[in-house]
């Protein structure tokens, strides 16, 4: 077997892809759908950046007791009764967007139930992949999990698209509610018998500080979740920030917003296969696909035509699927298996807890100044929140970094310690150099100072 595809060797997980991809498909299909009904109830920039948010608010609020629930119960058990409720509330909707009974309140109510599925469902699932494969696996699963989920970006925006302006966007709904039965049975199908299941946490006192506490300890966790968090409340608006720029900017309707989703997600699918392929990742990989991805969206906020901001946006998308699945894949491998689903909950928090915050903030941008600037200032928040998790958690870790252009750009992550030393030596150097001169006595090749035992200095990789 190819190794971009070795995780589907698992049973288990050959289920839970086929599963998935139907439903991230109808996921992709609702998103679209949902963002329309609102342009067409309230024609308003802001009230679809308060919709955003408030399907993103249970994530901020009630997370930590979800990653409590996937570390306490059985997560096959956990994620049936999450598809159940989330295609329930997508029914409602759907329902009501059919007998033209929607309004734009009935978009808030039940966008804010749908996020409560999905906050108790995500980290669950984050943390259920590596019972299904093993950490051997992990890294390929991850990448696998995010290229089906890419891969339904590619085709449901488009599909969506096609459909709304067919049979509209109550019936685009209906079908999202439908699509949650194919995961509800794969999950039925799995081996029990081949999970590799931890022993559940018992239940104590104070165990979601112990989660917290555990990941304040761990400066390297923090610095990716620090980065995680201004790209996803900034930048990760692209649901948003693509209706504003296809409909304010560009002047175009549900088809050619649609399609900008699939074509942001080619560069998304490509990611997602790339990290499929990656063994191992590194800290520096997460912090370099931050940056990239922040220079990257205020660049697609500058393309002057709906035909340049469309070719701008595959590499928007992969900068974005680096990101991501290098954050996820790393903060699984380094956490303890008792504390994933706290830990995993925490960073589904600061990845979607923040879009409250970040959502209404850049629509109301996208609506004072034009659809352009929601692009760019959301793209410069994230280099400048991810620049400055790298100072401070890097010092707290007693480290320096270097970024260096030759032989290729990269960054050097050194103990300051190490540093000190170098510099230390060159110090001394310098003196005795300048004593020389001084005295006449310099040669052509002055004789080095050893000032005693100086330990190599050699570059560490993140």
């Amino acid at each position: 077997m190819s190794p971009t595809f070795r995780a589907f060797k698992v049973r288990n997980f050959r289920l839970y892809a086929s599963g998935a991809i139907v439903s991230n498909v109808g996921t992709w299909m609702q998103r679209v759908a949902q963002d329309w009904l609102v342009l067409e109830l309230t024609h308003s920039g802001t009230a679809l950046g308060i919709v955003t948010g408030l399907q993103f608010l249970p994530a901020l609020l009630v997370s930590p007791y979800a990653g409590l629930i996937a570390d306490r119960f059985p997560k096959r058990k956990v994620l049936t009764i999450t598809q159940i409720a989330m295609g329930s509330v997508a029914l409602l909707l759907g329902t009501l967007a059919v007998t033209g009974l929607v309004e734009a309140w009935h978009v808030y109510v039940l966008a804010f139930a749908f996020g409560i599925g999905t906050a108790f469902d995500a980290p669950t699932r984050q943390a259920f992949v590596v019972e299904m494969v093993g950490k051997d696996e992990l890294s390929n699963a991850v990448g696998l999990n995010s290229a089906s989920f890419n891969a339904a970006r590619l085709i449901g925006p488009g599909l969506a698209g096609l459909l709304i302006a067919w049979i509209g966007t109550g019936p685009v709904i209906i079908i999202n509610g439908l699509s949650y039965a194919a995961v509800i049975v794969s999950l039925h199908l799995m081996r029990t018998s081949e999970l590799q299941t931890p022993t559940p946490a018992a239940r104590d006192k104070g165990m979601i500080r112990d989660g917290m506490r555990y990941l304040w300890r761990r400066p390297e966790l923090m610095m990716i979740l620090t980065a995680v968090f201004f790209a996803g409340t900034f930048g990760l608006n692209f649901q948003m920030t693509s209706a504003l720029m296809a409909t304010n900017a560009f002047h175009k309707g549900a088809g050619e917003y649609g399609i900008l989703g699939s074509i942001l997600a080619i560069g998304s699918l490509t990611g997602a296969l790339l990290a499929a392929r990656r063994v191992r990742t590194r800290q520096r990989l997460v912090i370099g696909a931050a940056l990239a991805f922040g220079v990257m969206v205020v660049i697609s906020g500058l393309m002057p035509s709906y035909l340049t901001f469309a070719l701008v946006l595959p590499v928007v998308g992969f900068t974005a699927l680096t990101l991501l699945t290098a954050a996820n894949a790393t903060m699984q491998l380094g956490i303890d298996p008792t504390m994933r689903g706290r830990v995993m909950a925490l960073y589904m928090t600061v990845l979607m807890g923040g879009t409250p915050l970040g959502s209404p903030f850049i629509g109301w941008v996208g609506q004072t100044f034009g659809a352009r600037w929601s692009l760019i200032v959301g793209g410069s928040l994230t280099v400048l929140g991810t620049l400055g998790s790298v100072l401070y958690f890097s010092r707290r870790r007693g480290l320096s970094i270097r970024p260096r252009l030759l032989p290729r750009p990269h960054l050097d992550v050194l103990p300051q310690t190490d540093l000190l030393d170098a510099k230390r030596t060159a110090d001394l150097v310098d003196a005795r150099r300048t004593a020389d001169l001084v005295d006449g006595k310099r040669t052509a090749d002055p004789v080095p100072v050893k000032p005693g035992p100086v330990r190599p200095v050699r570059p560490r990789v993140a």
